[in-house]
């Protein structure tokens, strides 16, 4: 069995240590959501202190050309981009994961007026099939959303299928999708690949570029680190760019917006996927919170993923195997994101329990307890430590109280 001393010698020799103190955490909590909500950097907070008091405060609407506020979208977008594989100029940061969804597949359809499927997988987070859906219904009903279980999502790729529509990180179980595979049995079928990353951004390595996908969208407060309600990005392919008709098109996305045309003509390349003004505090802080996980090395982020997260479970089935969990998430590192997904007959009250005694992870519906491994502050004893108070929680049954039973709006 793991000892926590062993934990603390790995934490000594851990290349990512220094990256920890970027962060600011509270004391005593163990932040097991970062694949939620990502911690506070430092950066971010003076960031916004300053874009606040100098840039808004003092300089005003001269802080459009003065700070460059204009230009946010394309310059976070690139940062966005050394993480995901995508090269210069191929993705823009705006608007919500969902908007951008929604902007994607209706282009997507467009691109491919003869078929008629959207594919997914009924493991997909929901609201991706709920923009899936209600575009779905706005176009009379001329396309369908196919689901399938995700065992036969390569088998149910075909040549009616339109756009492959699925996230790389499943958000219940924490099972990763062979980006690669899946992306060229839609090529080859003549279909549209669609991946959504929010989940896998900025927590594992991903090449968009190499393996050809077409289009992407993710969150910026993830693995990202942006905050709350951080704005999102999309990417579309380099050959793609072009053909794309956006069906909201605003006028940040018009080809130029200052000369207050009367009818849209879309910008070139990726700006026309651009729609209203963007949100400059948001995304002043996305931007200075990339620069913390920019300068790390997205392999040593991954490697010490695996390392956690596989650390993690051997502990759970070694102090908390009695108790009556079930893991969902693979066991072999690559075929897993960067959180640990258990069910458990009282997951809610234990998993409100382990909050209020100061290990923060969540809840899904029905009975998971998810746990997500930020490893830019993380450290193994901080995993080990976890473990811990869970077992004592359990041992002592001090999950059972009524106030852990209650649920609260947002779990």
């Amino acid at each position: 069995m793991v000892t926590r001393k062993e934990c603390e010698a790995r934490d000594r020799d851990d290349e990512l240590k220094g990256f920890r103190d970027q962060f600011l955490l509270p004391d005593e909590v163990i932040y097991l959501d970062g694949n939620s909500l990502g911690p506070l950097p430092k950066v971010a907070a003076k960031r916004i202190q300053h874009v606040l008091a100098q840039e808004w405060g003092e300089d005003l609407i001269r802080s459009w050309n003065a700070h460059g506020w204009i230009d946010l979208p394309q310059k976070v977008g690139n940062k966005i981009a050394r993480l995901i594989g995508a090269g210069t100029d191929n993705v823009v940061c705006a608007d919500s994961t969902s908007v951008n969804l929604f902007k994607l597949l209706a282009a997507a359809l467009r691109i491919r007026p003869d078929r008629k499927v959207v594919l997914s997988d009924t493991a997909n987070f929901p609201t991706d099939l709920y923009i899936a859906q209600g575009l779905i219904e706005l176009l009379g009903g001329s396309r369908e959303l196919r689901l399938v279980e995700t065992a036969s999502v390569e088998s149910e790729i075909n040549s009616d299928v339109a756009v492959v529509m699925l996230t790389q990180v499943d958000y219940r179980t924490g099972g990763l999708h062979d980006i690669a595979r899946v992306t060229q049995l839609a090529h080859e079928a003549g279909a549209l690949m669609l991946w959504d990353l929010s989940h896998s951004a900025g927590a594992l390595p991903v090449d968009l570029l190499g393996h050809g996908v077409d289009l992407a969208v993710g969150c910026g407060y993830k693995y990202l680190n942006g905050g709350p309600g951080a704005p999102a990005y999309l990417y579309v392919a380099p050959h793609l760019q072009d053909d794309i008709r956006p069906p909201l098109s605003g006028w940040m996305g018009h080809d130029r917006p200052f000369d207050f045309d009367q009818e849209y003509r879309p910008a070139s390349g990726i700006a026309r996927n651009l729609c209203g003004t963007p949100a400059i505090l948001s995304l002043s802080a996305l931007d200075a919170a990339l620069d913390v996980i920019g300068a790390a090395d997205m392999n040593a982020i991954r490697k010490k993923s695996q390392d956690i997260t596989g650390l993690f479970m051997d502990l759970i089935n070694e102090r908390c195997g009695v108790f009556g969990f079930d893991l969902l998430t693979p066991n072999v590192p690559e075929k897993r994101g960067s959180q640990v997904s258990m069910t458990h007959a009282n997951s809610y009250p234990i998993m409100a329990a382990l909050i209020e005694n100061g290990v923060i992870g969540d809840f899904r519906s029905p009975n998971v307890m998810r746990f997500g491994f930020a490893p830019l502050f993380l450290r193994f004893v901080d995993v080990w430590d976890a473990v811990d108070r869970l077992h004592g929680i359990m041992s002592e049954r001090a999950w059972d109280r009524d106030e852990f039973k209650v649920k609260a709006a947002v779990t």
